[in-house]
């Protein structure tokens, strides 16, 4: 080995001893002809002295380092002497009294510096990769992801699951987002796709009685990126046999108790609270709420028919009670908003969610409504409001007049924007909530067809089942999300196990009996050999990391991430090919389209 320690493990117990390390310069200081290095690796820092005692050579070599030049050095710990202890490190009460220094490697000028406050832009960072992967911001994100993971295997192991790897290339199916695509080369014109999640492979695996299944499974999707989306991504993927929805409900509430309490040092209450969809969306707007702080969605819509108002009668009297006019309180943020703030929330509702704007109110110091809009209110319209509101002095009143997912965009994207701008969120609360009962089927108005909210082999209600044939908005399905600080992070179904009730699923869908058997023919084939109940979930184990970690980027949980436009800065991918691995392939590229 070319060190006996590390720049992170030493303590004032090991004062005397002979010790060798290794790492990367951190910093150089010359101190009146004694000279310091901070020599650094992803344990920690250690600090290291260069007095007169050592040869000229080995002084002059010391000062010739660079930050990020690699360098093995061997010395005695000694305590540092009274006043310049740092409290700051885990080894600043000791240092490396250097007798010998090895330069192992030097390094090229470096475009940022990993010890650095100050970061360079993410384009910056993401191309020169491995050295901000020596951030220690870095390496502390990743242990802890490793520390997850180990905290997952190590949990399902205990409650007897069985972790079974599925296949990567695998058969392209049209339901969820865009498949990457592998072209075979042996079967030339047909194509495999990648996972986007393993979701029939471990419904093939109940039906082989295999009852307790997990993977951390790599998945692919090719769809529009964001800051909590990547195109590869991965999950912690789980499926039960002999189990309804509490029992995996259950089996996960146990897992975030034991990542709290292993990975933060937490306690979490359980069981953790549950919310309907139906009643998330009337709260909060959003099927993943963050209840961290209130200004809750009220409904004003019967108090907006009678009004003058036109935006808001109207919206109040749309054709088949599809309008709402709803509203939230800011508590006390009346004067922290001007018109020329409000008319920049105006403009961000229009351009962001399509709206048509926001009206607002402004309670004065007699507790009444102040706005350009309301000399369109009775005096007993504006009382109203003010009651339903639990409107006091101070508070500021933004309302959305609109179809009801109009309003549930505008005032859910309102909500949070304020909680921020207010500082109403506390950053260390870790606020768990499971959702459920979620719709089935979702109209699309593009393709005039049901979709399947989750995917097709969602088990629907059993109570709900007799709606299937005359009205399929009204069922709700076994399914389930858990949300943590307004985020997703997980999702599950209880599966279809009976081939009747799926065929049934499918012809809603608008599948044929051909097009099901094509896509899905050996899900539908095995579930006709003695099928268990079953069901499951998958966490996204990125955005669990990101949140765990306090950060708001899921690119900064990945070792290796993407960019927005799916690529990567460092390796250059996508990147074109030899010609002649795409005529061993068949393929011919379009160059007019390239």
């Amino acid at each position: 080995m070319l060190r006996t320690k590390t720049c992170g493990e030493l303590r004032r117990d090991n004062v005397g001893e002979s010790v060798t390390l290794a790492g990367w310069v951190d910093a150089v200081r010359d101190h009146s002809g004694i000279l310091f290095i901070n020599l650094r690796d992803r344990y920690g820092l250690t600090q290291i002295v260069f007095s007169h005692g050592i040869n000229t050579e080995q002084l002059n070599l010391v000062r010739s380092l660079h930050p990020e030049d690699v360098v093995q050095v061997a010395g005695v710990v000694q305590l540092r002497p009274d006043g310049i202890v740092n409290k700051k490190i885990a080894t600043g009460e000791i240092e490396i009294q250097a007798d010998q220094i090895v330069v192992l490697n030097r390094t090229q000028v470096v475009p940022f510096q990993p010890s650095s406050p100050e970061l360079p832009s993410e384009e910056v960072r993401l191309k020169y990769r491995y050295l901000d992967l020596r951030r220690p911001a870095m390496q502390k994100t990743l242990g802890l992801r490793h520390r997850i993971t180990k905290v997952m295997r190590d949990y399902f192991d205990e409650l007897n699951f069985v972790e079974i790897e599925t296949p990567v290339l695998g058969k392209s199916t049209p339901e969820g987002a865009r498949d990457y695509l592998v072209p075979s080369r042996v079967s030339q014109g047909e194509f495999y796709a990648l996972p986007q999640s393993p979701q029939l492979y471990k419904q093939i695996l109940m039906i082989a009685g295999y009852d307790r299944y997990f993977q951390i499974a790599r998945c692919f999707r090719d769809e529009d990126l964001r800051a909590d989306r990547q195109p590869e991504f991965t999950q912690m993927d789980l499926e039960m046999s002999f189990v309804e929805m509490d029992d995996i409900i259950e089996t996960i509430n146990g897992l975030m108790v034991r990542l709290m309490r292993d990975v933060l040092g937490r306690e979490l209450k359980t069981p953790v609270p549950q919310m309907s969809y139906d009643e998330a969306m009337e709260r909060f707007g959003h099927d993943a709420p963050d209840l961290r702080f209130g200004m809750e969605l009220i409904d004003l819509t019967d108090i907006a028919a009678g009004v003058d108002f036109r935006v808001f009668r109207e919206a109040a009297l749309m054709e088949g009670g599809k309008g709402r006019v709803r509203a939230i309180n800011a508590k006390g943020a009346a004067e922290k908003y001007s018109r020329k703030d409000i008319d920049g929330l105006n403009s961000w509702v229009i351009e962001q969610f399509g709206a048509k704007g926001v009206a607002w109110f402004k309670v004065d110091a007699e507790g009444k409504l102040a706005s350009p809009i309301a000399k369109n209110f009775s005096e007993d319209q504006l009382r109203k409001i003010a009651e339903r509101l639990d409107a006091k002095p101070g508070d500021f009143l933004l309302f959305s007049a609109d179809t009801f997912g109009t309003t549930c965009k505008v005032l859910n994207g309102l909500r949070r924007r304020l909680a921020a701008e207010l500082g109403l969120i506390d950053a260390d609360e870790m606020n768990f909530c499971w959702i459920v009962r979620f719709p089935m089927f979702d109209w699309d108005e593009e393709e005039k067809r049901w979709v399947a909210m989750h995917h097709p082999f969602t088990a629907p209600l059993k109570t709900d089942l007799s709606y299937i044939d005359n009205a399929p908005e009204k069922i709700r399905a076994e399914a389930y999300d858990l949300v943590l600080n307004g985020f997703e992070i997980g999702g599950g179904t209880i599966r279809i196990h009976d081939s009747q009730i799926q065929s049934r699923v499918f012809d809603l869908l608008g599948l044929s009996i051909e097009t099901a058997k094509s896509q899905f023919g050996f899900l539908l084939d095995a579930l006709q050999f003695g099928a268990p109940p079953h069901g499951g979930i998958a966490l996204g184990l990125d955005r669990l990391v990101m949140l765990f970690a306090g950060l708001d980027n899921i690119r900064d949980c990945i070792a290796f991430p993407k960019t927005t436009k799916a690529s990567d800065l460092m390796t250059g991918a996508p990147s074109n090919v030899a010609k002649k691995q795409l005529d061993e392939l068949a393929i011919k590229i379009n160059k007019e389209n390239k």
